[in-house]
């Protein structure tokens, strides 16, 4: 077919040069119209808050500045990718990125940790102090032991038989000692322990480095090691509840006295990623609910990743649960005198901070502090130099809990995180103090127990929208499960700007999070929410 171009010989030069410029194109076939703008993908990742499992969310509290913290030291949860707003209000500022989600800002000269921490908090950033976590043990009268008798009163002997009677030696799966390090040369501790870590090398927490040797030097961690995993019936020393296999983890959180937010959180995320199925923290502090939502999540992650949780209740019987052990993933252990009330220092609840203990196991009493006048009750554990000391307090209790859940672990490696703690409370033995810890009869329930069937995962429900203005382009849907903490997504978008705005809903809960993209080319985008 020919097409033709009818024009009228009456009209002005530059009005003909116009017609046929449109009608013709050299060969009497017509100019086609402007093609379609250019298509371009924009893709990446949908992230939970925190970088944490679904199931485990909960909502960030408020920061608490007056609490112990690292001076001069700002936590900021972040996503991969930041905001104009937020680029700016870190633009000089020192930084040091913990991970895909968190970073550590260095407070400016001149300003304070609060003062900073609103400045961010103002431009979209979440921010809360890197609190301090104190070791919940002291020394006393070092010395060889000639007995242990604390092993008596759990019922351990019960324990070890029931791993004779199945023709095995009593041990367990890996359990990691969140601590101050081990004395890796002690001769009670040959062929127990993994190589570990140590995150705060420099033993100073304002500028903590990361390295393999985690070396105690002030022996609390050596004394929560033994106490779960001294080599037994080797002619040597003391008892260990689980009594052979290379399964102790030591991991160093302290940087000289305390531990803080920031190593506590990346040894319990380490010691998830090494196999870990028992975590001890010996460690703690007082505060107020929920008080360090980074370490919450982490905590939360670890037993989603099916891991028992166990942590000291704290020494002071005033102050309620000490955190962590007050988070209710946590198994919260007290201390218990020889005749099976609450030794006098050991963490109670309180009116205001009514968090109840879940088990009581032995931490002795002693003559000093807050027990003046009462006997001495004391447990005997290692300590550095290759030697044995007295200890008391609940950084004794928590390991004692953790090494019979290792025992139960071991004897069933089919049992769950949560099947361990039900178990470890269902076969207590009431005192007047509490629940006491029946090594016995929790490993002996363990045998028996049967597989925990697989639980129903909850769903949700992850839209994002790319807004031109306040036009949606495109949208995308997708759920996550439980346990997930991201979800891949795709937009196909012509070029141009835009602001993609994500949202996460379940469990009665949103989350939000927004990037802007400037697209003339395929982009990776990552959307943290919060």
């Amino acid at each position: 077919m020919r097409y033709k171009c009818a024009m009228k010989r009456a009209l002005p030069l530059l009005a003909l040069t116009a017609l046929l410029a449109a009608c013709d194109n050299g060969g009497g076939v017509p100019t086609p119209g402007p093609g379609p703008a250019p298509t371009y993908t924009v893709s990446g990742e949908v992230i939970a808050p925190g970088g944490v499992a679904l199931t485990t969310l909960g909502l960030a509290s408020s920061a608490n500045w007056d609490a112990p913290h690292v001076p001069g030291q700002v936590l900021v949860t972040t996503g991969s990718t930041l905001g104009a707003q937020s680029l700016t209000v870190l633009s000089g500022v020192r930084t040091q990125r913990l991970d895909d989600t968190l970073t550590l800002a260095f407070t400016p000269g001149g300003e304070t940790d609060p003062a900073f921490a609103a400045r961010l908090t103002a431009a979209g950033l979440q921010t809360q102090p890197n609190y301090l976590y104190h070791a919940l043990a002291v020394p006393n009268d070092p010395g060889y032991p000639d007995d242990q008798p604390y092993l008596l009163r759990i019922n351990a002997q019960n324990a070890w038989d029931a791993f004779d009677a199945k023709g095995q030696a009593p041990t367990g799966p890996i359990v990691a000692v969140l601590d101050t390090g081990v004395d890796a040369t002690h001769p009670d501790l040959t062929g127990r322990l993994l190589p570990g870590r140590d995150f705060c090398g420099s033993n100073d927490l304002s500028n903590c480095t990361i390295d393999n040797t985690p070396e105690d030097t002030g022996g609390h961690g050596t004394a929560s090691v033994g106490l779960i995993g001294a080599a037994t019936n080797n002619a040597r020393g003391m008892a260990g509840l689980t009594w052979t296999g290379r399964n102790i983890l030591p991991v160093k959180v302290f940087g000289g006295a305390d531990a803080s937010t920031v190593t506590v959180r990346q040894g319990i995320e380490y010691a998830v990623q090494q196999g870990a199925k028992v975590i001890n923290m010996s460690l703690g502090g007082p505060g107020a609910s929920d008080p360090d939502p980074l370490m919450h999540q982490a905590i939360q992650a670890a037993v989603a990743a099916n891991v028992t949780v166990v942590a000291s209740a704290g020494n002071t019987p005033g102050d309620g649960v000490y955190y962590p052990a007050a988070y209710p993933e946590v198994i919260a252990v007290g201390a218990a005198a020889r005749n099976g009330t609450l030794s006098c220092f050991s963490a109670r609840p309180t009116a205001t901070r009514p968090r109840q203990l879940d088990l009581i196991a032995p931490g002795g009493n002693s003559t000093v502090g807050t027990c003046q006048g009462e006997s001495d009750d004391l447990i005997v554990s290692l300590t550095t130099g290759g030697g044995y000391a007295y200890w008391a307090g609940t950084s004794e209790s928590a390991p004692l809990v953790s090494g019979v859940a290792a025992l139960m672990r071991g004897i069933n490696p089919n049992l769950t995180a949560t099947q361990t703690r039900q178990l470890l409370k269902s076969t207590a033995t009431t005192v007047s103090g509490g629940a006491l810890l029946n090594a016995g009869a929790a490993v002996r329930a363990a045998a028996t127990a049967t597989p925990a069937p697989d639980p129903v995962p909850n769903t949700y429900d992850v839209t994002v929208q790319a807004f031109s203005g306040s036009t949606v382009v495109n949208t995308f849907k997708g759920q996550l499960k439980s346990g997930d903490k991201r979800l891949p997504y795709t937009l196909n978008l012509p070029a141009g700007t835009y602001t993609l705005r994500a949202t996460i809903t379940g469990a009665g809960k949103t989350y939000r999070g927004e990037a802007n993209v400037q697209l003339n080319a395929n982009k990776q985008v990552n959307i943290q929410t919060q």
